[in-house]
Order: C-alpha cells, then structure tokens, then sequence
C-alpha cells in the first residue's frame, strides 16, 4: 500500500516535470542562448532531472529494508529539498542573474547559500539509501538486488562530481573570477548526468523481463551486462569531462 508520503512525492516529481517542459518551451520561445549561466537551459533541465530523481527514489526505495519512520524522514527531506533546489533555480532564471555562485546582492548570496546547504542535504539522503543498498539490504529477486546496489553505487559516483563541481567552482570564483567559475567550474557534468540516472535504468530490465515472465538466470545476466555497459557509458562520460 503506498504511503502519503510517497504519494506526495509521486505528485510533486511530476509536477518537477511539467516545470522543466514548461521552461523549455519558454527557451524556445525566447532569443536566449541555451548555454551560459543565465540560461533557461538550467530550470528545463533542473526541472526534469529533479522530477524524474524524484519519482525514481519513490519507485526504487520500495525495495530497500527500510524503517517506516526513517524511511518517511528520508523522503520527506528529500521532496522537500528537491523543490527548493528547483525553486531557486527557477526563481533566479526568471531575475536574470546566475544561481550559483553569485554575491552580488545579499538576496542573491541567500539563494546560493540555500541551493548550497539544499546539495549538502541530497548527498545526506541518497547517500543514507545508498548505504543500505550496497550494505545488502535489498528486497527482491538475484536480479532486482544487482540492479538496485548497481544503481546506488553509481548514484554516489554522481554525488562525488557534483561535490567535486562545487568545490572546483568555489575556488575558481574566490581565487579567478566568477566567470571562470561559470565557465568551468561544471566540467563533471557529463558524468555527473550519466551516473545519475543509473539508479532508474538498470532495474527497467529486470522489471521488463520478469513481465514477461523470463527466468531469474536469464533477468540476472541481462541485468549484468546492462551494469557493466553502464558503467562504460560511464567512464566514456567521464573521459570527455577532462577533454
């Protein structure tokens, strides 16, 4: 039976979504460049990356043994920090001024400080459930559990570029110049997007077959031929990040 908390969060991923649509047809509408960091790229793919992070955790966290009360916590944090990342993106693109690492004017250092605690609090509450997926603690067939552990484990290779981008920008823009830090200071994006959505597509596979009613074995070694081409796409993501 879901819970409302999972409903709530079932509703507010998509609503995450139609944000990030809502944003790209305003890019399109608008005689705006896509890259910069004054861009309407970053509430459309904000947007949708968050919604679609957003029901994933929901779907996938069913099958991690977790606590009723920890798990409603866990998720309620991390609804809620989801939409103030979004939020504060959104609302800075809609002022036209950049949403990290801007100082310009106390509001805007207040919107970067909150978008700033809001990664800590992501890295807090995906990596808890990171913890007790690669501790074991999986409910499910041979396969859904490599699926799952595979996922998390790849989720925290996001986590680590993102925090690795933060850090690389905050020097940059106390050290350069804010300009440098726009420019460069997201050189693990490509990584950072692959990894990320790990965690959504390596258990579609196992979810696919056994609907189709496959055998475990065979579920199992699609599963992992899926992980280890994933992980390539991974490690090609994260060589053109230091081209």
């Amino acid at each position: 039976m879901r819970k409302p908390v999972e409903s709530a969060a079932y509703g507010i991923g998509l609503a995450l979504i139609v944000s990030g649509i809502v944003h790209l047809g305003v890019f399109l509408a608008d005689d705006v460049p896509w890259t910069g960091p004054v861009s309407w790229r970053k509430p459309a793919t904000f947007g949708l990356s968050f919604g679609l992070t957003l029901i994933t955790v929901v779907w996938i966290t069913r099958y991690l043994f977790v606590g009723h009360r920890a798990q409603a916590w866990l998720l309620g944090v991390f609804t809620a920090d989801c939409v103030v990342e979004v939020a504060g993106i959104t609302l800075q693109a809609w002022r036209g001024v950049p949403s990290h690492f801007n100082t310009e004017t106390p509001f805007d250092r207040g919107v970067a400080m909150v978008l700033a605690v809001g990664g800590a609090v992501l890295v807090v509450t995906l990596g808890a459930y990171a913890v007790v997926a690669l501790r074991g603690r999986v409910r499910g067939p041979a396969d859904m559990r490599l699926a799952v552990r595979a996922g998390f484990g790849l989720l925290l290779v996001s986590l680590a570029s993102g925090i690795a981008m933060v850090a690389r920008g905050t020097v940059l823009f106390r050290t350069v110049s804010a300009q440098a830090a726009y420019e460069t200071g997201g050189f693990l994006k490509p990584v950072h997007g692959v990894a990320l959505h790990a965690v959504l597509v390596l258990p579609l596979p196992a979810v696919v077959l056994r609907g189709l009613g496959r055998p475990e074995r065979e579920r199992l070694r699609v599963v992992g031929v899926a992980t280890v081409l994933y992980c390539a796409a991974t490690a090609v993501a994260l060589s053109f990040s230091f081209r």
